[in-house]
């Protein structure tokens, strides 16, 4: 499993007439978890991109629980429980202290830039193995 928390500051310009994050904005907060996971991986996204690497979102998902509302300090965590091969499926959680605001889940898949799946880089394969086997427990 592939486990990291990233510290969200709800800003004015997320919320919306009703002082509520305006529901698209989960997904850049997902976004912004997943790019932490892969730099703490040892892979960042911008090198994988260097190389010849995309990981469009195939498929998205989000089930709101309780509003978020400006200057809320927030976590979104993402969850990888499946050793990626060619799809990676991620799921989230966004909690405000103890509280589930949200719960999300995307999947991507490694892409050449001409479109065409493909298997991820061996480095980043090595590394996704090597974090999976030093990590336990469920989100």
């Amino acid at each position: 499993m592939l486990l990291s928390t990233t510290e969200i500051r709800v800003r004015y310009a997320e919320t919306d007439m009703m002082g509520v994050v305006y529901h698209a904005n989960y997904f850049t907060w997902f976004e912004a978890a997943r790019i932490q996971l892969l730099d703490e991986l040892g892979l960042p996204y911008r090198e994988l991109e260097r190389r010849g690497y995309l990981l469009p979102v195939l498929e998205c998902q989000a089930k709101f629980i309780l509003p978020a509302r400006f200057d809320d300090s927030l976590r979104v965590q993402v969850l990888i429980e499946e050793l990626p091969v060619a799809r990676i499926e991620a799921r989230y959680e966004v909690q405000r202290e103890e509280h589930t605001l949200a719960t999300g889940r995307t999947t991507h898949a490694f892409m050449s830039p001409e479109g065409r799946i493909i298997r991820p880089p061996k480095e980043f394969s090595t590394k996704a193995f090597a974090a999976f086997d030093k990590t336990k427990g469920p989100i």
